[in-house]
């Protein structure tokens, strides 16, 4: 059984950081993209960052790029999203997802994970 989980979540004022894990179990993410997705209420759910199987190649959202940092551990089977000067409009569930390639589309994502809050205070 395939299991994403984040964490790293929480409440954080203008202007901070947080950096949210994702762990897995059930495959080796050696294989797959890791992607980051978020969503705010009543909105749809938004690409933030993906990064590949191995590493060397990356998407950006428009609105976290040169904020937020993608990054993959294969030997902990953990990826990460690195997310500094939060402002309030980065307020959202995220969500991490695998897929076999490096995609901005969340439909090519097959796995995915529980989501984890993250609420930037103004």
């Amino acid at each position: 059984q395939v299991q994403l989980v984040e964490s790293g979540g929480g409440l954080v004022q203008t202007g901070g950081s947080l950096r949210l894990s994702c762990t897995v179990s059930g495959l080796n993410i050696s294989n797959y993209a890791v992607g980051w997705f978020r969503q705010a209420p009543g909105a749809k759910r938004e690409f933030v960052q993906a990064i590949s199987w191995s590493g060397g190649s990356s998407y950006d959202g428009a609105s976290v790029k040169d904020r937020f940092t993608t990054s993959k551990d294969n030997t902990k089977n953990t990826g990460y999203l690195q997310m500094n000067n939060l402002k309030p409009e980065d307020t959202a569930i995220y969500y991490c997802a695998l897929s076999e390639y490096l995609d901005l589309s969340p439909d090519t994502y097959e796995y995915w994970g529980q989501g984890t809050q993250v609420t930037v205070s103004s």
